[in-house]
């Protein structure tokens, strides 16, 4: 199978990215703005990785769409800048591109910004696309962000999800597609297997991917 006809589509949190601080510093923003008691690093991070309205809605009953917008208007100025990317990973994206494999992002982060992120860090020129949150698509598990991967690649067999929280093996089963796991976040290898038995495999990171594994999957 050519390589540049597989597409290789990643999570952004705790897969490619550190932005702990950005988005503790975000939440607790948005907390105090209404408030309310800041939460300790530990507990929101665990949250990490899945919509920011449902984070939100873990901890108040008061309106999400709120909290979430001053969340925003903090990491738009601040939190933004405050991420790094993961040990090697520019690295091994390099490497993944100049083998001719299609690189995307999936994200729960609201498209626009994750976009500015990925561009901040300088690593938008590896992606044929990144897709995230926006007024049409709101999560990883929408039927309309499965209509645009698709419109883009009808061959779904050819898509590996890679990812670090459930959700992402979640969505790997919601679009058909095999799922590489990786524990450069808060989940264990149980936790990601537990939303699917088969065409799955578990790294220690994204470094670790090689063809040989992409090649087992697809």
């Amino acid at each position: 199978m050519k390589k540049k006809n597989i597409v290789l589509s990643f999570d952004l949190d705790n897969t490619l990215i550190d932005n702990k601080e950005g988005i503790v510093n975000s939440f607790n923003y948005a907390l105090r703005k209404f408030n309310l008691q800041e939460m300790s690093k530990f507990k929101v991070e665990k949250m990490i990785g899945i919509p920011l309205n449902e984070m939100f809605a873990n901890v108040t009953n008061l309106n999400p769409s709120k909290m979430c917008i001053a969340f925003r208007d903090y990491y738009a100025t601040k939190g933004i800048f405050q991420a790094n990317l993961l040990l090697g990973v520019i690295d091994k994206l390099d490497e993944l591109h100049k083998l001719s494999f299609q690189l995307g992002i999936i994200t729960s982060k609201r498209q626009d910004m994750a976009i500015k992120i990925v561009k901040i860090l300088k690593i938008y020129k590896y992606f044929n696309y990144i897709l995230g949150e926006s007024d049409d698509v709101k999560s990883k598990l929408d039927p309309k962000l499965k209509d645009i991967l698709y419109r883009m690649y009808p061959d779904k067999k050819k898509i590996i999800i890679i990812g670090d929280h459930p959700k992402d093996a979640m969505l790997s089963k919601f679009l058909g597609c095999p799922f590489i796991g990786v524990l450069t976040g808060f989940h264990s290898s149980e936790d990601l297997k537990s939303q699917r038995t088969n065409k799955i495999l578990i790294l220690d990171s994204v470094n670790e991917i090689t063809t040989e594994h992409i090649n087992s999957l697809i």
